[in-house]
């Protein structure tokens, strides 16, 4: 790790004039951070806190949706029963993130800016090629072990997973993320790699996450995030499903169903064609199977990672099915 300059912001404004010179980088929680520094990844010239920022923690929850301060720690958020009442999958895609010490520090913000986990990408001593550190490089993925590469939204340059849960959730939610005097819908705020895989957000020098809206749906409070991984905890996902579901008044028909996947693409998916081939249907176990296949349309393995295409439509699959049923189990009526 090499020395670096330390810069307190007193305000929004300060940390973006700090943050648009050469070599700034923006701290809240620092959990990423630290990591790709000691890594060699991360090499900034000044570090600027924001951590003392006021303002940027809030939760709040109306009719409306939530507005999650950039600055609100996972834990606060995973824990709020306002939240776990009107987004339970956001909830859950936080509690099933990291491990308790980890959310304890980390930031709703820093969450969204978190760089991938591709082993590759972050072990420059020995994989010199790889285009999100060095554009132009080579991607040492394609290749090498692809267990946990992506199979949705790659290219040539790189297959680099997107491994964070939380932004699943909001992308299933159509949330918007506030960046100063601009907001973004948080399905384009992430980018696929393209001939550009070292752009991975929108985010531009001198910018920084000031908040999360997430609007109300009739759905939401009916909403699960499942995650499927090697072990039970402090894992990245194989396979993830954010789902909520609104069903008719006969409780087997599809009023409204948003599905978005983790751990199988190179961003946060959003699966609009299962979305599409469910919407008016009755629900039952061949058509969430037939339609959950489409969650994988366009998936393009490079050897290790073959399974995660049968994976991830199961995972869909079951996530819709648990809803459905705890749906008419409340409802009274059958699915």
């Amino acid at each position: 790790m090499r020395d670096f300059s330390y810069l307190r912001a007193a305000s929004v404004d300060a940390a973006r004039a700090g943050a648009i010179q050469p070599g700034a980088m923006l701290l809240a929680g620092g959990t990423t951070l630290l990591d790709l520094a000691k890594c060699g990844v991360a090499t900034p010239d000044t570090v600027i806190d924001v951590t003392h920022l006021s303002g940027l923690s809030a939760i709040e929850v109306d009719a409306d949706g939530a507005r999650i301060g950039a600055l609100a720690k996972m834990a606060a958020v995973a824990d709020d029963p306002a939240i776990i009442a009107a987004f339970p999958a956001i909830s859950q895609s936080l509690t099933l993130a990291a491990s308790q010490q980890l959310r304890n520090m980390a930031t709703i913000g820093g969450n969204l800016m978190q760089r991938t986990r591709c082993p590759y990408f972050r072990d420059p001593g020995t994989f010199s090629a790889c285009n999100k550190r060095a554009p132009g490089s080579g991607c040492s993925a394609i290749g090498g072990v692809t267990r946990n590469h992506a199979v949705l939204g790659v290219s040539d340059a790189c297959i680099a997973t997107y491994h964070g849960d939380l932004a699943v959730a909001l992308v299933a939610f159509d949330a918007v993320v506030e960046i100063g005097e601009r907001s973004v819908a948080i399905d384009d705020f992430f980018l696929v790699p393209g001939d550009t895989p070292e752009r991975e957000t929108l985010i531009e020098a001198g910018e920084m996450i000031t908040g999360i809206r997430v609007p109300a749906s009739a759905g939401a409070g009916n909403s699960v995030y499942l995650k499927v991984r090697d072990r039970q905890s402090y894992e990245f996902a194989a396979a993830s499903a954010a789902v909520s579901l609104e069903l008719e008044d006969d409780g087997r028909t599809v009023r409204d169903i948003r599905v978005a996947l983790g751990g199988v693409a190179t961003k946060p998916w959003r699966a609009r064609a299962v979305e599409q081939a469910l919407i008016g249907k009755a629900i039952d176990a061949e058509t969430v199977k037939a339609a959950s296949l489409l969650a994988v349309e366009g998936a393009v393995s490079n050897g290790g990672n073959q399974y995660k295409i049968a994976l991830a439509p199961r995972v869909v699959a079951r996530a819709i099915s648990d809803l459905a049923s705890k749906t008419a189990r409340t409802s009274g009526g059958q699915a």
